[in-house]
């Protein structure tokens, strides 16, 4: 097969080994940047032409797209859908994913239980917001963050009403959310690919600090998980149309909690700490569904 990997950085770790695998089982891989991508949108004929070439027909497409590029990055995975290259996760599904407000509100009307959120612009009634969710401490995040960038930690009510204050000052949806203290800064991230939980490590929070991404610092290690927590990721994937996810729970006395699904997840903390060759397995799910006559799942 014909395969493009859409990424800004062909050098990052998860795009070399997808590169690898893809190419150890015999396919033909072209990295390229969306952001150099431009589009003929035109229903007798269109195309994606790149640094001065109209691109060929791709088998399929790996979207590695950034979540400051989710816009262009989006549409560009759009025009080979509409090209009909098999996407592994579909334009639809990147946007709603990285839209934490929309995600929230899919997943809590199909019944997965969530840490408890509010959701405002500019509150009138701080106080009311805070109690909504169970009052302080609570986390604060920001619609637009990623990679724990605009995740505050409020200890106190006061804290609390500073740091909502402070973003309704710089006209910022935020998400106002109960801080899960049982969970002592560690989370789950569950490696979905297809229908399976293929790879999953508990990440520890950096001392002094409450995210636990591996970028902000956090450290990983080997984790079971159970058969609830299995269940949960694979309904959280599927809820918003993800063939490949990353899905975050934090373990409360009530039972796992959904905290973020990632669409772009990356590769190299998971597949060290776990051992699990998760890019081979992502590219042997692409030569089960992009088959002869692929046909878009959900559409635009």
């Amino acid at each position: 097969m014909k395969i493009a990997i859409l990424s800004r950085d062909g050098t990052l770790y998860s795009c070399k080994r997808l590169r690898e695998a893809a190419s150890r089982r015999g396919h033909a891989v072209e990295v390229i940047d969306p952001l150099s991508c431009y589009m003929n949108i035109n229903p007798a004929a269109p195309s994606v032409h790149y640094k001065g070439r109209q691109l060929p027909h791709y088998d399929a497409v790996i979207p590695r797209i950034g979540s400051a590029i989710t816009f262009y990055g989006t549409a560009v995975l759009r025009q080979f859908e509409m090209l009909g290259s098999y996407p592994l996760n579909e334009s639809v599904a990147i946007t709603r994913a990285r839209d934490k407000l929309r995600s929230l509100q899919l997943m809590a009307r199909q019944g997965i239980d969530l840490p408890v959120t509010g959701f405002a612009h500019s509150p009138d009634d701080t106080s009311d917001l805070i109690d909504m969710v169970g009052g302080a401490p609570l986390v604060v995040k920001l619609v637009e963050g990623t990679q724990g960038i605009g995740v505050v930690l409020a200890e106190t009510r006061q804290a609390a009403e500073s740091v909502i204050d402070a973003f309704r000052g710089l006209n910022a949806h935020i998400l106002v959310q109960e801080y899960i203290k049982e969970a002592k800064g560690k989370d789950i991230r569950c490696l979905v690919v297809g229908n399976k939980v293929v790879a999953a490590i508990e990440r520890q929070a950096k001392p002094g600090d409450f995210r636990s991404n591996l970028h902000r610092g956090g450290v990983a290690n080997q984790v079971d998980i159970t058969e609830r927590e299995r269940e949960i990721a694979l309904h959280a994937a599927a809820t918003l149309g993800l063939d490949v996810a990353g899905v975050d729970i934090l373990r409360a006395q009530r039972g796992p909690l959904v905290m973020e699904v990632n669409a772009s997840p990356g590769l190299e903390g998971i597949e060290k700490t776990s051992g699990v060759d998760i890019a081979t397995l992502m590219i042997k799910w692409i030569e089960q569904q992009a088959q002869p006559g692929y046909c878009l799942k959900t559409g635009g």
